[in-house]
């Protein structure tokens, strides 16, 4: 007779759990966001100094020591960051239904809803306002990213029909908050409609510095992607179509023709290498910053002081930042003139 061999209580739960988890799915790069989120429910973009990477393996020290910073007042919505893990986590919810991601992702988006200033701006952190961190933020699409996110979520496009329905109607009154504040800070000069400045005060609207390097202007990069996010809206409002039909037209009418901008090494800079400006007659570019009343594009180092010309200012700003870019190119030959005819059509 074969003896029966009794598995202990432990045994048996150990394979009770292997079973459970085996069928749940992991993605290691959500695994990571789900660590770095903070407790508030957004994400820093670096910890210190250090970019956070989210390829990067964890030592277990690591890891606790990374969990145990929840708290931290860091979390941003500047360089992609929230807006890039919430994006991630949905679509990794959906190739492996583990639940946890949503949950994450959700958090994610509560925390946008609480960051939106009445007005309907966004800064570039919540909750620390420190320096220029409270500012309305345009710079480098900050509140864009977090505008079309929500929109997304409103609309269940882009894999957010998943996340739970409670989040769609916040979500759209934020959107229609957020497209009044891109209306009234779009800048009038003589009466005329142009485009928007990088950053505004939360109060007042008024446009503001941030970096010393960043001063009050028109931004040739920042109010393509506004206009962009207007361009999407479904049966947008005379003042929304009035917005985009300016904006494009001040691209068109501050565009710089001739020149082209290059990088090129050079061992007696300071960095080792510089961005100059040449002479090409196929080339069309803008400038980041116009100022704001005669169009001209202006430049500033680390000082703060204002010039017109690239090659005036230290060569570590002048290598290190976007001076330049072709950003309108797409939006003007190709995005709006489609946009414009289809709207044509619906009129």
């Amino acid at each position: 007779m074969k003896k029966i061999k009794y598995l202990s209580l432990a045994s048996i739960l150990l394979l009770f759990c292997n079973c459970v988890f085996a069928q749940v799915k992991i993605d290691t790069v959500a695994e990571n966001m789900l660590i770095y989120q903070r407790t508030v429910g957004g994400w820093p973009k670096a910890v210190g100094d250090v970019k956070v990477d989210y390829h990067k393996h964890l030592s277990e020290p690591a890891r606790m020591a990374t969990i145990e910073d929840a708290s931290r007042n860091d979390a941003t919505l500047d360089n992609n960051a929230t807006y890039k893990e919430i994006n991630y986590l949905v679509k990794a919810f959906k190739a492996t239904s583990n639940k946890a991601y949503l949950l994450s992702a959700e958090r994610g988006i509560r925390y946008l809803l609480k960051a939106q200033y009445p007005n309907g701006g966004w800064p570039q952190y919540y909750p620390d306002s420190s320096l220029y961190r409270s500012q309305i933020t345009y710079n480098d699409d900050a509140m864009i990213n977090t505008l079309n996110t929500l929109y997304d979520v409103a609309y269940k496009i882009n894999d957010f029909d998943v996340v739970s329905p409670e989040l769609r109607a916040p979500a759209s009154q934020a959107v229609e908050k957020g497209i009044d504040c891109i209306l009234k800070t779009q800048i009038r000069v003589n009466g005329k409609l142009t485009v928007w400045a990088q950053q505004y005060n939360h109060k007042t609207l008024q446009p503001e510095m941030a970096r010393k390097f960043e001063l009050v202007g028109l931004s040739g990069e920042e109010s393509v992607d506004i206009i962009r996010f207007l361009m999407r809206l479904n049966n947008p409002s005379p003042a929304i179509k009035a917005a985009i039909a300016n904006g494009v037209e001040w691209f068109k009418a501050v565009k710089i023709t001739g020149f082209k901008v290059e990088d090129i090494k050079d061992s007696a800079q300071p960095t080792g290498r510089d961005r100059i400006l040449i002479e090409d007659p196929s080339s069309v570019i803008w400038a980041r910053y116009y100022e704001i009343g005669t169009n001209k594009p202006f430049f500033s180092g680390r000082n703060s002081v204002k010039v017109y010309d690239m090659k005036l200012i230290e060569n570590e700003r002048r290598a290190g930042y976007a001076w330049y870019g072709s950003w309108p190119q797409a939006l003007l030959t190709k995005e709006y003139p489609e946009w414009a005819l289809k709207h044509a059509r619906n009129n």
